[in-house]
């Protein structure tokens, strides 16, 4: 098959002066272009190659925030089997229930406990901790455990103190009583 050139000159829309012309312009473009584009082509491998280390940090970035965000997710879902496996009840049989109002972030929240709960709370062998929308009543070794992963789940951890009585205290003899309610 002939060139494009031959083929101009067969039809007689060109001549071979021309023709020649042509093609001297067509290599000196040529020549120029291998000249000046060795810095061309070092300028475009050098660029792709700055674009190929910007995706790969891009690239890195977003992994570490999926990592991150599946770990997130990962340590709810102890949290919730933790929960989930380990509450108390609030209640036993027919006891009276009793208030305990403690915080949620910034606002004041109620319980009602039975008896032996609110007992138990109040001394600090139950802990209270935040379940989704509710709240569960867990044993203080877990609540320690939760609040490890993630301790905005704990809400209520007492702890009974063993202060000293002041030698001063006008009142030390006389005791209050444990089932006294205010």
């Amino acid at each position: 098959m002939a060139s494009l050139q031959d083929q101009l000159k067969n039809a007689g829309l060109i001549d071979a002066k021309k023709a020649k012309q042509i093609q001297k312009e067509k290599s000196k473009q040529h020549k120029q272009a291998v000249k000046s584009g060795q810095t061309t082509e070092n300028e475009s491998k050098a660029e792709a190659q700055a674009a190929r280390l910007a995706k790969a940090e891009r690239d890195r970035e977003l992994n570490r925030q999926r990592q991150a965000e599946a770990e997130k997710k990962a340590i709810a879902a102890q949290i919730k089997q933790l929960i989930e496996t380990n509450r108390q009840p609030k209640h036993e049989g027919r006891e009276n229930e009793l208030e305990y109002n403690f915080t949620d972030g910034k606002k004041i929240k109620k319980i009602l406990l039975g008896e032996q709960a609110h007992g138990r709370v109040t001394r600090g062998q139950l802990n209270i901790v935040k379940l989704g929308d509710g709240y569960e009543l867990v044993p203080k070794k877990i609540a320690d455990k939760i609040a490890e992963r993630d301790p905005a789940y704990v809400l209520v951890a007492n702890t009974v103190s063993s202060d000293a009585q002041d030698e001063d205290d006008p009142y030390k003899d006389f005791v209050i009583p444990d089932d006294l309610m205010w």
